[in-house]
């Protein structure tokens, strides 16, 4: 009976053997009848302990192993009493087998050929004692890799993605794929997954390869694939993952946008307009049609369009359309800002003292543009405007705008106004307070500058001769100190291009007292003056002002009062009426 299910054992295992497929079923049904398995890893030692109790009258051991159809073939012997190991002339276990003195069998450089049925015999005279072991031989995988990838992707396209590749597996792994970290399952139309297995014929390993076909949409855009092999090792079950794989999505172009360089805002006339079209395809359009103002047909250019040298016509709306899609299209408004300024008069202009003279700064602008009136460059609080020309009137003008929105947009124009005057001359003199000289001054106004020459007709020491003041606003002096010994009569001319102008002055001896005549005021002190004769009236006006309030607030009261005092008078009439009515009764009554 222990026989025959012996033998059903035998070959029940040559079945399962033969299968490749159904060797980790048939470790599990040996692990299930009480059989021992040792696990290797390919490239490994086997150890195969023998699992006898070595008995007292043990005469020798050996080893086998059983081929497929059951016939066995022995491979190692060792004597009890000489202590001896002989290794029998099997080619595939030459130099790879190692028997202790305990009967282990070590097999060095494990192969997929090693799984096999091995068994440790113990001989005596009378018995032969027999334990199989089972060898199982794991090769791990190589790390998984997607080649033959894609280029590009199509979007609403089913394609193929690339092959996952792992090699030199026993047993045979699985391969699968995944999406941004989730397992992809086979789906009609969106997903195919071919797998297929090749065993060397050599090595006995397997090589496995498996297919994407992948039908993508814009939601892949950046997303990983990725694909692992899971393989059972000496340990158990275990998976390898490959490196990430991103690929470049195409889609078609949805929208059209237009972009304007330099901004939009910033455009000025004299600038270069660079249109700009954009697809938001992948990839890109890489040729528009752009449509400028006024003209319905477009031109055709790459995603690219440049006007130079623009003027204020080119203000409009400007399109860009795909080529075989005219109906994308966008566009946007543009303008081109202007800045015109016409300055009258202007350029150098000549007029004579007391002339009038209008002056126009005349701006027009794409918008509200700010205008600065300069004199000598410091700025006017406002601009000019002559009634009558002054000398301090002359100068250089500077009519100055811009549009504070538009970087380098400005103008300027500028007027410089001479005022032009004949030779005016006035004379003063005045006595030195220790009575020993006198002062002569020819106070001379004109422009061009008037040259001063002075003329002394009597007898006199001259002190000091032709101190000039400075040339200001088309005015300055001369002045001499003399101390004449008798009346002598001094002489100013003033002389420009214009006109010679003459005037003189007696002058009593230094020894007759005589009025002194009250010199001119300066420009500057006209100013204080004219400042301070603003101020009294200003003070004048305010208390007028003032007297004015309080007289209407009198009046208005004079004017109650005496209404009251009518009221009361006319109330006292009527008392008096009344009393002497009464009278007038009694009277009658009596």
């Amino acid at each position: 009976m222990h026989l025959k299910v012996i033998c059903h054992l035998k070959k029940t295992f040559k079945i399962l053997f033969s299968l490749s497929s159904s060797l980790l079923l048939f470790f599990f049904f040996l692990k299930g009848l009480g059989w021992y398995t040792v696990n290797s890893a390919y490239g490994d030692t086997i150890i195969i302990p023998c699992r006898l109790d070595v008995p007292q009258n043990l005469m020798f051991g050996k080893w086998k192993y059983e081929k497929p159809d059951g016939s066995p073939v022995f491979i190692a012997f060792r004597s009890s009493t000489k202590k001896s190991v002989q290794y029998d002339d099997v080619p595939e276990y030459k130099d790879r087998l190692s028997l202790s003195e305990n009967y282990t069998l070590s097999i060095s450089n494990a192969r997929i050929s090693d799984e096999k049925r091995f068994v440790c015999m113990l001989v005596t005279e009378d018995n032969v004692f027999e334990a199989p072991t089972i060898v199982k031989v794991f090769k791990q995988p190589s790390k998984p890799e997607i080649v033959s990838k894609a280029l590009f992707l199509e979007t609403e396209q089913l394609k193929k993605l690339g092959d996952c590749i792992s090699e030199d597996s026993y047993p045979d792994g699985n391969i699968t794929w995944y999406r941004n970290g989730k397992v992809l399952h086979p789906l009609e139309g969106a997903v195919v997954i071919i797998f297929k297995k090749e065993m060397d014929p050599v090595t006995q390993l397997y090589t496995m390869t498996s297919t994407l076909e992948y039908k993508t949409t814009k939601a892949d855009i950046q997303m990983p694939f990725t694909c692992s092999v899971t393989y059972y090792g000496p340990s158990g079950q275990k998976t390898i993952h490959s490196e990430q794989a991103v690929f470049d999505i195409y889609y078609p172009t949805e929208q059209v946008t237009i972009q304007v360089l330099p901004p939009k805002n910033a455009i000025k006339e004299g600038d270069n307009i660079t249109l700009k079209c954009l697809g938001n395809g992948n990839p890109p359009p890489e040729e528009f049609l752009f449509y400028l103002p006024g003209q319905p047909e477009g031109i055709r250019s790459s995603n690219t369009y440049t006007l130079t040298d623009v003027r204020r016509n080119a203000t409009g709306d400007y399109k860009c359309s795909l080529i075989d899609k005219k109906s994308m299209i966008a566009s946007t408004a543009i303008t081109v800002h202007y800045l015109d300024l016409s300055l009258n008069p202007s350029g150098e202009v000549t007029r004579q003292i007391g002339d009038a003279l209008p002056v126009s700064c005349t701006i027009s602008a794409s918008r509200n543009a700010t205008v600065v009136w300069m004199k000598d460059n410091i700025r006017l609080r406002s601009s000019p405007s002559f009634s009558s020309l002054h000398y301090q009137d002359a100068g250089n003008y500077v009519c100055e705008t811009a549009l504070q929105e538009v970087e380098g947009l400005k103008k300027r124009e500028s007027l410089t106004l001479i005022v032009e005057g004949k030779p005016q001359i006035k004379m003063t003199k005045k006595t030195d307070p220790s009575g020993l000289s006198k002062t002569i001054i020819c106070h001379v106004e004109g422009f061009p500058k008037p040259a001063i020459q002075w003329t002394i007709t009597g007898s006199g020491s001259v002190i000091n001769q032709t101190e000039e003041s400075p040339y200001i606003n088309g005015r300055y002096y001369s002045k001499i100190i003399i101390s004449p010994e008798e009346n002598v009569t001094l002489t100013c001319t003033a002389e420009n291009q214009l006109e010679r102008t003459v005037n003189s002055l007696n002058v009593s001896a230094i020894s007759i007292p005589e009025h002194d005549e009250a010199d001119e005021i300066s420009d500057e002190n006209r100013e204080k003056v004219n400042d301070q004769a603003k101020l009294i009236v200003g003070i004048v006006v305010g208390l007028l002002l003032a007297a004015l309030v309080a007289g209407v607030v009198y009046w208005l009261y004079m004017k109650k009062s005496k209404t009251a005092s009518k009221h009361v008078n006319k109330d006292l009439g009527n008392m008096e009426e009344n009393k002497k009515l009464e009278e007038n009764n009694h009277k009658t009554e009596a």
